[in-house]
């Protein structure tokens, strides 16, 4: 079972306009639109307002956001993924027009924005005919990698669809849009991802489909229903290559000073041990940080985390500053090194004791002795409801057994 939708690609917002003075809490809802490659990316501005003020929520009932705003422009920030939402126009009829710009290592990428008269993510397309059976349980093949990968959607009578695909480096989040006969259209925006995903249903009832990743990347994609789809053991896909290499491992601080990891482990004195392999700039990453947050409070002293952050540029005063937004955003009082570049091979480079760093995040589950017990590949992040239930279950599971060594 999938999270319910009403955590689908809402954006909640906070500022002051000028409004009418009202007696009961009034909500509207504004449709905004990022101009693909693949077409119009649709998401919600939801606004609640009351006695001309409205109150500030999250994105997505998920996270917060940093907000500027005059009486003809709003900008949102996106501290943690380095990018920001621009909208000029009239505030409170919700005519509004503009830009997303996001930070990619050393570029950035600038995608029109602008809001759309009608309500609802995307238009139903007129005499599309009977929606096609979408919903269910799919086994997908993406065209840029050999790696497995499982669709899960719902589709409600008003032909109104949700979903996430999970990968074997993470799920896709929050999915959500509608079906028009043999179509389904499919998107999430959180600052981070701009995500548009077509699906066409075949005669065959398989799915040939496209993909659009903001407008720097487009991938086609096919799937067969499969009901026992599921990915490869997480905890099978990466595996130890030299664990005496551990004690070699030397990172920089935020504030700069090298730091050896395992002196770090030690000095913590916890039974059980994770080193969480992460980037600030991703949002499967963000999922897991709020997971570590969850299993430090549960299990307090016992449980020592530390990071080892791989970012996207050789900057590494923007590096920290990232990070520490990351850090500040769970309150990880655990600690956090900076240690190199998000590159997958550069990253493996640095980190001898795994045979390769196939995904961000890694978790790597380790006892007293500092021997590694465990390594996990990706996260099921809540979008996967009952994945996401499994997967806390085995990290609580494993540090109740270190604990009880």
């Amino acid at each position: 079972m999938l999270i319910a939708a009403a955590c689908f690609a809402v954006l909640f917002l906070a500022f002051r306009i000028a409004y009418p003075p009202v007696f009961k809490p009034r909500l509207a809802i504004v449709t905004i639109e990022l101009e693909t490659p693949g077409g119009p990316l649709p998401f919600a501005l939801s606004l609640l307002h009351r006695d001309g003020s409205v109150t500030s929520l999250t994105v997505n009932k998920c996270q917060e956001v940093r907000f500027s705003q005059d009486n003809t422009t709003l900008t949102l920030h996106f501290d943690a993924y380095e990018s920001e939402l621009t909208l000029q126009g009239n505030l409170p009829s919700g005519l509004l027009q503009g830009k997303w710009t996001k930070t990619r290592g050393e570029n950035q990428a600038v995608l029109a924005a602008r809001s759309k008269p009608t309500t609802g993510l995307f238009d139903p397309i007129p005499d599309a005919g009977d929606p096609a059976p979408f919903a269910g349980r799919w086994s997908v093949d993406f065209s840029s990698t050999d790696d497995p990968a499982v669709g899960v959607f719902e589709v409600d009578a008003n032909q109104i669809a949700a979903g996430t695909f999970l990968t074997t480096t993470g799920d896709y989040r929050y999915l959500a849009g509608r079906v028009d006969g043999d179509l389904m259209r499919l998107s999430t925006f959180d600052g981070a991802h701009a995500f548009l995903f077509h699906a066409r249903m075949q005669e065959d009832g398989s799915i040939s489909g496209d993909f659009w990743s903001g407008n720097w990347h487009h991938e086609t994609w096919t799937a067969v229903r499969d009901d026992n789809a599921r990915l490869p053991d997480a905890f099978a896909q990466t595996t130890v290559a030299d664990a005496a290499a551990l004690d070699d491992l030397v990172f920089k601080a935020l504030d700069g000073t090298p730091t050896k990891v395992t002196d770090l482990l030690d000095a913590s004195g916890a039974k059980a041990r994770i080193i969480e392999v992460f980037g600030s700039w991703c949002p499967n990453c963000a999922d897991a940080g709020a997971e570590m947050r969850r299993l430090k409070d549960t299990f307090g002293d016992d449980l020592a985390i530390v990071g080892l952050a791989f970012e996207r540029t050789e900057d590494f005063a923007r590096s920290a500053k990232q990070v520490r937004t990351y850090t500040d955003r769970f309150n990880a009082d655990w600690p956090v090194l900076i240690a190199g570049l998000s590159d997958k091979a550069k990253a493996s480079a640095e980190l001898p004791i795994l045979d390769k760093v196939r995904a961000y995040p890694t978790t790597i589950f380790l006892n007293a002795d500092n021997e590694i017990v465990a390594v996990h590949t990706g996260f099921n992040g809540p979008a996967t409801g009952d994945e996401h239930t499994k997967q806390r279950a085995e990290f609580e599971r494993i540090i109740r057994e270190l604990i009880a060594e």
